[in-house]
This record gives C-alpha cells, sequence and structure tokens, in this order.
C-alpha cells in the first residue's frame, strides 16, 4: 500500500538552499535522542552537494506550510552495490512516505547497474532505540557497530618519533600523491563493512566538494620508496567542538606491525593539540578485522558515543 501525505503537506526536491532549514530539523531531531545537534550548516551543504547525489531523483524535502518537517535521501557510490539512506522527521505519516520513496530508488539503482539485488543501509544512534525498532520492521538488520573514538589534549602533545625507514609526504597537492593515496585507500579498507571502492575521479570529486577538506589534510608514508598509508583529516568537528577529526586512516597489510599507524595517530594528536583543538576524534568499526579499535584504546582513546548500521537487501 503507497503511503499518502495529508493534502496540507507539499513534497519537493532539496536544494544547497535549504541547508538552513535541514540544520534545523536535523538538530530539532537528534538534540532530545543525544543531547547535542552532532550536525552543522557546513555538513547540510556538503550533504546537499555531494557529487553523484541527483537531487531530483534521490530527495525530498516534506514541507507542512513553510515549516519543514521530513527529509529523506538516498546515496551510493562506487558501483552502487551498497547505498545508504538518510531520514530524518519526528511524524511517522510522513517517515513511512519517505521510506517508500527512498525503497524505490534504491530498486532503481539495482537496476540502473544491473544487480539483481543491493544493500540498504541506515545509520542509526544506540540510543535511538524507538527508530532502531521501527527499521527493523521494515526488514532492516544489524550489520555493524561504530564507536566514535575520542581522545582530548589538555596541553601540548609530544611529537612521535617516525618509525625507521619511513618518509613523512604532509599534503598531497599534486595528482601522484593523490593517486597514490586513493590507491592506498582502496587496498587498505577492501573488504570492511560498508566500504565502496571509487576510482579516482569520484573520489577525487568528493573530496574536492567537501568544504571541511584541502589535500593539505592528506598524509602519506612511504616505505623503500613506495606509499604504504594514509591518513586523511578534516575540520569537520572543529566548528562544533573544536576537535581534529581523523576521516580515514588506513596502512597496506604488508606494512601492518611497523607501528604506522600509532605514529600517524600520535602525530594527528601533536598537530591538534599544536593548533590549540580540545581533542581528536575518529570513528571505528568495531567488526572491524583489522583490530583497529585496540589499536586506538592502547593510544588512549576512548568510545565517546555508538552508531549501528543496519542493513536490508532491496532486490531490483
Amino acid at each position: 500500500m503507497t503511503a499518502v501525505l495529508p493534502s496540507a503537506y507539499t513534497v519537493r526536491p532539496p536544494a544547497k538552499e535549504d541547508a538552513q532549514a535541514l540544520l534545523e530539523l536535523v538538530s530539532d531531531y537528534n538534540t532530545p535522542v543525544i543531547g547535542f545537534a552532532d550536525y552543522t550548516l557546513e555538513d547540510a551543504e556538503d550533504q546537499l552537494t555531494e557529487p553523484g547525489f541527483d537531487p531530483s531523483t534521490d530527495g525530498w524535502l516534506v514541507y507542512d506550510g513553510s515549516r519543514l518537517v521530513g527529509y529523506g535521501a538516498v546515496f551510493g557510490k562506487g558501483d552502487h552495490r551498497q547505498v545508504e539512506l538518510d531520514l530524518v522527521t519526528t511524524d511517522l505519516a510522513i517517515e513511512t512516505y519517505l521510506f517508500e520513496r527512498i525503497l524505490g530508488r534504491a530498486e532503481e539503482f539495482a537496476r540502473m547497474y544491473g544487480h539483481p539485488s543491493i544493500q540498504l543501509d541506515a545509520v542509526n544512534y544506540q540510543l535511538d532505540a524507538a527508530r532502531r525498532d521501527r527499521l527493523a520492521g521494515c526488514g532492516f538488520e544489524p550489520g555493524t557497530t561504530f564507536h566514535r573514538m575520542r581522545i582530548d589534549h589538555a596541553g601540548p602533545v609530544a611529537v612521535p618519533e617516525v618509525p625507521a625507514g619511513v618518509t613523512v609526504r604532509r599534503g598531497a597537492p599534486d595528482e601522484a600523491g593523490q593517486r597514490a593515496g586513493h590507491a592506498v585507500l582502496n587496498d587498505s579498507f577492501k573488504g570492511q563493512f560498508g566500504f565502496t571502492p571509487r576510482s579516482f575521479e569520484e573520489w577525487h570529486a568528493a573530496q574536492e566538494n567537501f568544504s571541511a577538506f584541502d589535500w593539505s589534510q592528506l598524509t602519506l608514508l612511504e616505505l623503500d620508496g613506495e606509499v604504504v598509508a594514509i591518513r586523511s583529516c578534516t575540520n569537520q568537528f572543529v566548528e562544533d567542538e573544536n576537535c581534529g577529526y581523523i576521516g580515514r586512516l588506513g596502512v597496506l597489510e604488508k606494512a601492518r606491525g611497523k607501528g604506522l599507524a600509532k605514529f600517524l595517530l600520535r602525530d594527528q594528536f601533536a598537530l591538534d593539540a599544536a593548533a590549540g583543538r580540545a581533542g581528536t576524534i575518529l570513528h571505528v568499526d568495531t567488526n572491524n578485522p583489522t583490530p583497529a579499535l585496540g589499536v586506538y584504546l592502547s593510544v588512549g582513546m576512548q568510545p565517546v558515543l555508538v552508531m549501528e548500521v543496519l542493513r536490508r537487501e532491496v532486490t531490483a
């Protein structure tokens, strides 16, 4: 049965100009659940302009008069075997309506990319048990759990010693460095939950569009003349928490066990402390096939927020 909205509601595609209204909607939803917005105006603008996201087909805004009361969107990367949904509203009728739109678009993705089925993922704060139950009622099952890890910097942090034989390349202003980083990223994250390899062109466009990132925040480690590790940082937690953020940290399998990940972590802690940041944040999949969580705990990071990924198979 197709969900129908009350006649007073209107629906239209989103645009960058809707970022402020989206920020207010997300803040009004998140604050009662976790105590803060966990979202900024730049986050909203980046989301609405993400390369590959077509607002005319992949997003919906629901208005009650002039007030935004619902937002739904579906995002795909690479070969679209796995896509992600975003759905924000406090009205269950609107939620049902938007979920049907999202599910229909996910089915279209499966047909467009020639897959018999694809995975549709939803991220949920663990504290939001009511939403988890509603998603379960729509066929979603537990996928994995992510911890937001944080370490606070009360003062200067010692700069770590560079591991023997390693060359540190700070920043990647040229295409050669960017391509090297992209290759390590795809290789080191291969097989991890929710990671979709992207072409260099698609990945580069996404990085260029992300307002909290610039190429000076990409750090590469070389061993015997080969790039074997990457750390990609952003400013997305500076505005609301005055924290640095490690978006991706990857080490090629053949270079693991040499202390490269711990060096990259401690090096970023020192950089963030020197910049006056209150701390450093990252996210880790607790089911990561590498012992990443143990590494982060060993350098003093602690979990501060838990998010679940719920997954549903969608057939073409």
